[in-house]
């Protein structure tokens, strides 16, 4: 079903096209390479060696059609042949594609597209890993930097760093690409990220090209100070926006155990009093427009067993040129982005993309967004599924779970004259949809 869902939409014309690493195409291409290794984690595999069990399994080079596929250790010489340059030719290839799968969602699928950026550390126990660092954890290993569409959960662009580079380093670029992937599709665009990559000095360029943004920043001295002289009438009690709609009744809430153990034992404990939200027009010193700056303050208790010892404040600031928004929504939107951190998990411990296999940074990188195609395949599946909930739940789906709900299905080989049949030996709730999206598939132009 992958494969003939990269095939439809044209993902290997593209790789075969635009990727240019092998002199001589015998007996595989540049898309054979790519997709062995994206498929190998596609049918639980979690490392490069992994590949010569796909080698030995009969089933699987017949899913695929083929009589043989590369080995692990042409595998891991294919990673050592890209430069920085081919790696972005790889993942254009893959957002041209990607840009099929979105014209086939319905109206308003991107009414409002959110792109998330981060970065994440990588770490690994190996001495000779080219382009290595240590991190301000102190952990060896790199600083992969992860831009993602919420909307969908896809990787846009992943870019491999030294460990020790700071986390918004050289992340500019890499944003201003995955707005022109996503603006054709997108009526609004709104750019989210941590205090790392407030980015003064470009906001005046995004806002004049009609992205919004919703960056933190910094509580540094002079963002207290102006919270701290706000008067009292300035501040609003926060009344965060609900998760999602209770449809029956409320549930009670589980005892909060590993809170009365902390009181039990006379830990230290800072517990949550209350929320206030206020907000003021902020010039930052890199930009000639003011900005809405909206900002947070928590009320805390610190305590120690049942004795209060003092009070505390804390302010959390999130700079915005969205104007419109109730400061809850603004908050709400800001707090969204949190939902990365499970996409770059799954990146880490689903896919095993940061598992850093080979010898060096850029081979490193190229496996990266390899095994990140594998992640992408998911949603580009979900997105696809012609029920629009199902295909949603899948979306939010752990890759391992949906590994075991559509890829993994016991089946019962059964060769004819003219044909192999494959014969599913148990059901399970996600058949149908199995079988009704790979019939859209099949009715999709090649691309």
């Amino acid at each position: 079903v992958m494969h003939t869902l990269v095939q439809r939409l044209g993902l290997v014309k593209e790789i075969d096209e635009r990727l240019k690493l092998l002199k001589v195409h015998l007996p595989y291409h540049e898309s054979d390479h790519v997709l062995n290794i994206a498929y190998n984690i596609l049918v639980g595999g979690s490392r490069l060696e992994d590949i010569e069990l796909r080698r030995q399994d009969e089933s699987f080079l017949d899913g695929l059609g083929a009589q043989r596929i590369p080995d692990p250790t042409t595998a891991g010489d294919f990673t050592r042949r890209f430069s920085p340059a081919t790696i972005l030719t790889l993942q254009e290839c893959i957002n041209r594609t990607r840009q099929r799968v979105w014209r086939q969602q319905p109206e308003g699928f991107l009414d409002e597209a959110f792109i998330d950026v981060d970065g994440s550390i990588a770490g690994t126990m190996g001495e000779c890993k080219g382009g290595i660092g240590i991190s301000y954890k102190g952990i060896w290993g790199y600083h992969p930097l992860v831009v993602s569409l919420a909307n969908t959960k896809e990787v846009l662009f992943l870019v491999n760093r030294p460990g020790n580079v700071l986390s918004h380093q050289d992340s500019v670029e890499w944003i201003d690409r995955a707005i022109e992937v996503v603006r054709h599709h997108a009526r609004q665009i709104t750019l989210r990220g941590d205090t790392d990559f407030s980015h003064t000095t470009q906001l005046d360029r995004w806002d004049e090209g009609g992205l919004k943004f919703i960056l933190g920043l910094d509580a540094h001295p002079k963002a207290v100070a102006l919270a701290e002289a706000l008067s009292a009438k300035a501040w609003k009690r926060l009344e965060r926006v609900p998760k999602y709609e209770i449809l029956t009744e409320p549930r009670r809430k589980p005892d909060r155990v590993k809170e009365a153990i902390v009181r039990e034992k006379g830990f230290e404990n800072i517990v949550l009093m209350s929320e206030d939200v206020t907000h003021v027009d902020y010039r930052p010193t890199a930009c000639k427009k003011s900005y809405r700056l909206v900002i947070v303050r928590k009320n805390l208790s610190v305590q120690r067993g049942e004795k209060e010892l003092f009070e505390d404040v804390r302010y959390f600031f999130y700079l915005t040129n969205k104007w419109d928004l109730e400061l809850p929504e603004v908050v709400g939107q800001a707090n969204g982005r949190s939902d990365q951190e499970n996409v770059i998990a799954q990146l880490k411990g689903g896919v095993n993309a940061m598992r850093m296999p080979v010898d060096d940074l850029v081979s490193n990188w190229a496996y990266m967004v390899m095994a990140a195609l594998a992640w992408n395949l998911k949603a580009w599946f979900a997105l696809l599924v012609p029920e629009r909930e199902r295909g949603l739940e899948l979306l939010k789906m752990e890759f391992r779970t949906f590994l075991q709900a559509i890829v993994l299905l016991p089946c019962q080989i059964v060769r004819t004259a003219r044909r192999i049949v494959w014969r599913i030996l148990s059901y399970n709730r996600w058949l149908t949809d199995l079988f009704a999206t790979f019939e859209r598939i099949m009715g999709l132009e090649t691309g």
